[in-house]
């Protein structure tokens, strides 16, 4: 098994966002020398700030459409954390394009890079649950088929997934593509509990609800997240998918009712929208998510947290950030 050690230099794009600037932390607190390749266009640099000044680390401001940047700045690097994506799953049903030109092309031009650079071992991938789309099987394994995606940020992640593997046997590195559960801590800045939080503001004695409150889904804290990627990419194996998330679920109503009570508030009037296609949020929410973790848990990792647990730390954290 490596260690972060054996990782050797590292390059992460999207390392300013919200995964990212974990990843960052738990790297730079490792000794690990990091550069970190983000255009901003959601990531933040306060989430980074310090390290700005460390001797480990580097931050370039800079696009991934922009193929002659990533080879300028990947030299060295021995392991590539590819994060960088546009997170909003919703935008594909109304502007599918940008799901194409910020997942796919994007991570086309980064393995083009790798290939011309020729010094990268390792490669982790944050893909994710909604690859599966509307799994028969739930909690649901990696080897599940067919894969279905029933939006276009899943279907960009899983042609983003192909094309890692397809580089990653032709030209020799190691991959692992984490499939994540939906992901939330203290720097999100979307989302469910975001967007509870944001409308409870504006009017806390009404609260819209997407969908109709059924939707049911794996929380994992994003600490617990970065503890298992790394678990994932210490394995020396050509490519492996890996579930990340949590043990449970939690449905959107539940969440609603941490949020009211954390804020403080009473007699909340609920008013569902009734969604789409079955109750959904919107076209192409998958309406009941849990991975198999079991993999990933044989190598060692665990999530400290669960669902319910996420949740609270994480509405407890952007609600003392907002005051």
């Amino acid at each position: 098994m490596l260690s972060t050690s054996d990782l050797g230099r590292v390059f992460i794009t999207g390392g300013a966002g919200f995964i990212g600037s974990y990843t960052v932390d738990a790297l730079c607190r490792n000794k690990n020398e990091v550069v970190v390749f983000d255009n901003l266009s959601s990531g933040r640099l306060e989430n980074i700030k310090q390290w700005l000044n460390a001797p480990n680390f580097l931050f370039k401001q800079s696009d991934l459409l922009k193929p002659e940047k990533i080879q300028k700045h990947l030299s060295d690097c021995e392991t590539v954390f590819h994060l960088a994506a546009n997170p909003e799953v919703r935008l594909g049903s109304t502007d599918p394009k940008v799901h194409y030109e910020q997942n796919i092309a994007t991570t086309f031009n980064l393995l083009e890079a790798i290939r011309k650079n020729g010094n990268v071992k390792n490669f982790v991938f944050t893909s994710s649950s909604t690859v599966y789309g509307d799994a028969e099987k739930i909690p649901t394994p990696e080897n599940y088929a067919p894969l279905e995606p029933v939006s276009v940020y899943g279907a960009s992640k899983l042609a983003s997934e192909a094309l890692i593997i397809s580089f990653a046997y032709t030209y020799g590195f190691n991959a692992a593509l984490c499939r994540l559960a939906n992901i939330i801590g203290p720097r999100t800045q979307h989302g469910v509990i975001c967007d509870f939080i944001n409308k409870l503001r504006k009017n806390p004695k009404k609260l819209e609800i997407l969908g109709d409150g059924t939707q049911t889904k794996s929380y994992l804290d994003v600490e617990d997240c970065v503890n298992a990627m790394l678990t994932g990419i210490s394995q020396p194996i050509r490519v492996e998918a890996y579930n990340i998330g949590s043990e449970d679920k939690i449905n959107v109503k539940k969440i609603a009712d941490i949020v009211c009570r954390e804020m403080g508030l009473k007699n909340v009037e609920y008013v569902y929208t009734g969604g789409v296609d079955g109750g959904r949020g919107w076209k192409g929410d998958v309406k009941i998510m849990l991975l198999d973790i079991e993999k990933i848990k044989a190598l060692g990792w665990k999530p400290r947290l669960n669902s319910h647990q996420a949740v609270e730390k994480t509405t407890k954290a952007l609600l003392q950030q907002k005051e």
